[in-house]
């Protein structure tokens, strides 16, 4: 059964790969992909609004294809508006400073600086607040838009492929498109839902394969203080001077005069993938006092250099002792 720490890391995992997965949806490849797939539908839109001038419907499917280039055309237009937005963000956070200039800024300078940036962060933020809106709108009329596609289609029935035969299908493959694209991100989604609670480390697999260098370096990792578990005696004793019950004994490695830690059988355990600690077990201390396999955090800390229980950032700590 898993117990709170265990739901922590599943928990700040689950943030991390949202926050992923909103920075790859909105990577270059993407957007430019998801903006000529829309285009495409627009283009087909137009193409056979145009060839089929002379067939005459009895349900209004005209009205039905431009109300969804429409809404191909207003999707793009938001894309454009949030990729454009994160760019410039990301410009701002990583824009160097002049060395020259920073060492003569007064303090009333670097206040109006701040300020400046914040009165910026605010302009973007309430511009991609409307397209967020927009986008929200967008896909909820797109959801009823469908609905009323398919029920022109369905009363409509075969009359419709007989009278009007390049819109009828038209329609079909746009409605079947969608019912294509809901089932694949439901299914997705519940992927993804069952493996964050079932198979934590294949989610960090994943991250640590497809994500850029943002975390902490294989020096930073490698500065962390790592032990070696041993399991007690079956009555629970140990070299530790201790009054309660012992599940193992963490030894620090690589020290003239290694450190000991005594844990108790329910913290004997990693968090991250809920194995108890065998013995002879590599583990990694952080420097918040939370410890882990050295195979599962390495990874983690690739990704993110924060604790998965607490989110202390080992890097500040490794810059506190550098200094």
């Amino acid at each position: 059964m898993m117990r709170e720490p265990s739901m922590l890391v599943r928990e700040t995992a689950a943030e991390q790969l949202e926050e992923r997965q909103s920075d790859w949806a909105y990577s270059k490849p993407v957007v430019v992909l998801d903006i000529i797939w829309n285009f495409a539908f627009v283009a087909v839109s137009v193409g056979v609004l145009l060839s089929s001038w002379e067939e005459r419907p009895d349900m209004p499917l005209r009205l039905w294809i431009i109300g969804y280039a429409l809404q191909c055309l207003l999707h793009m237009v938001c894309v454009c508006v949030e990729y454009r937005r994160r760019r410039r963000q990301q410009s701002m956070e990583y824009r160097p400073f002049n060395a020259g200039e920073e060492g003569i800024l007064s303090p009333g300078s670097r206040l109006d600086s701040e300020q400046y940036v914040t009165l910026a962060q605010l302009e973007e933020d309430s511009g991609s607040g409307v397209a967020k809106h927009l986008e929200s709108t967008n896909t909820m009329l797109s959801f009823i838009w469908w609905i009323v596609g398919f029920y022109w289609v369905s009363i409509g029935g075969q009359a419709l492929a007989r009278t009007s035969p390049q819109l009828y299908w038209l329609c079909i493959i746009f409605l079947g498109f969608d019912v294509f694209f809901v089932v694949f991100c439901v299914a997705l989604a519940c992927i993804i839902g069952i493996a964050v609670c079932c198979c934590l480390p294949c989610i960090i697999a994943i991250l640590y394969a497809v994500a850029d260098q943002e975390g902490a370096s294989k020096e930073d990792i490698e500065q962390l203080s790592k032990f070696k578990f041993r399991k007690t005696d079956s009555d629970g004793k140990s070299a530790v001077n201790v009054q309660e019950p012992v599940g193992g004994i963490m030894t620090e490695c690589g020290t003239d005069s290694p450190r000991e830690h005594a844990l108790s059988p329910d913290d004997a355990e990693c968090c991250i993938c809920l194995s108890a600690y065998d013995d002879g077990v590599e583990l990694r201390e952080l420097p918040c006092g939370h410890h882990f396999h050295c195979a599962c955090v390495d990874k983690w800390l690739r990704i993110n250099a924060t604790c998965p229980l607490c989110k202390y950032n080992i890097l500040k700590s490794s810059s506190h002792e550098e200094v």
